[in-house]
């Protein structure tokens, strides 16, 4: 039903961006794309060191958010 993607739909997508946000905001746009995806992997690698540490430090966890 879908075909892939090719190189001439790729620089088309790449055309209209730049057309739309112009070359001077690009940079900054990657550049936050970047940080939120840093700070997304960092989240979640946090809650998967949570769940791998058993239920007591998720109470523990849980009794410092009540607190604070």
């Amino acid at each position: 039903m879908f075909r892939q993607i090719g190189p001439t739909e790729i620089l088309v997508i790449l055309a209209i961006v730049v057309l739309l946000f112009g070359g001077k905001k690009l940079p900054e746009l990657a550049r936050g794309a970047g940080r939120g995806l840093r700070i997304f992997k960092s989240e979640v690698k946090g809650d998967l060191t949570d769940e791998q540490d058993g239920p007591e430090a998720l109470e523990a966890q849980q009794k410092k958010s009540e607190q604070g």
